[in-house]
């Protein structure tokens, strides 16, 4: 019941998939994170749905490209752009990093906000369109979605906190510390042997470009804002899955032209 219940209280935030909605306490919200990757493996399997049923009816590139941009944010309603969105506004200030955590909290969207937004659905849409997804590719890109939540989970129980208040200091206070980060990395560093076992150089990109995101993530957050928070947790995920994906079309770009 409460393995349920640890994983309703994970799809219940961060997914729009229905589920039942218990109440939060230490021992569901002890194992949370670990939960986080699910969504992961719910959002791969319906993409990987999606270029099957794509293929099937011989879709257009364009549209093919539209639904594998979508579905992530749909099953998720956006709470990681909102995140990435947020901490966007506050890097382009420019500003020392008590400063951006406030801009951080001001529910506003501001104008880099929707600048940098702009940008990712202009990126994202074009890589979803160039990707060639057969067997090893879709595989390597369902695994993804796994892989940034593993560890965004994992940076949450590990990283330096921004302040003792927000989504993540909740999560992240809740947690048996020690045992997430353990699950979370082992399922982390599994799933980029399995990328590369699978896919060989693409999985090895796709993973290579996710750990380095995650280093430079560490390094931000304590250089730009004294500490991790939610929204950056959710610019790390955005960044991670975007990243990937550009090496996956990357790799194969030059497999092309080789």
């Amino acid at each position: 019941m409460i393995v349920l219940e640890t994983i309703a209280v994970a799809f219940a935030m961060f997914s729009t998939i229905p589920v039942p909605q218990p109440v939060w306490g230490p021992r569901n919200m002890r194992y949370a994170l670990c939960a986080l990757p699910l969504i992961g493996v719910v959002i791969g399997l319906a993409q990987a749905l999606w270029q099957i049923t794509a293929n099937w009816l011989c879709m257009p590139e364009m549209l093919r490209g539209a639904g594998l941009c979508l579905i992530p944010i749909l099953l998720t309603g956006g709470i990681h752009l909102d995140g990435y969105a947020d901490t966007s506004d506050a890097l382009a200030s420019c500003a020392p990093p008590e400063k951006k955590q406030e801009i951080l909290k001001d529910p506003r969207c501001g104008a880099f906000a929707v600048i940098r937004l702009g940008v990712w659905f202009v990126a994202s849409f074009a890589l979803c369109t160039a990707v060639r997804l057969d067997g090893p590719a879709l595989a390597c890109f369902g695994m993804s979605f796994v892989l940034s939540r593993a560890l965004s989970g994992w940076a949450v129980a590990t990283f330096p906190l921004a302040k003792n208040t927000g989504l993540a200091h909740t999560f992240a206070t809740s947690a048996d510390r020690m045992a997430v980060r353990r699950v979370l990395l082992v399922l982390a560093i599994l799933l980029a042997v399995c990328m590369c076992a699978v896919g060989r150089i693409e999985g090895a990109a796709m993973a290579a470009a996710a750990f380095l995101v995650l280093l430079y993530y560490r390094r931000m957050s304590d250089k730009q804002f004294g500490g991790l928070s939610g929204d950056l947790a959710g610019w790390f995920l955005q960044t991670a899955e975007l990243w990937m994906l550009a090496a996956l079309v990357a790799v194969q770009l030059l497999e092309a032209a080789l």
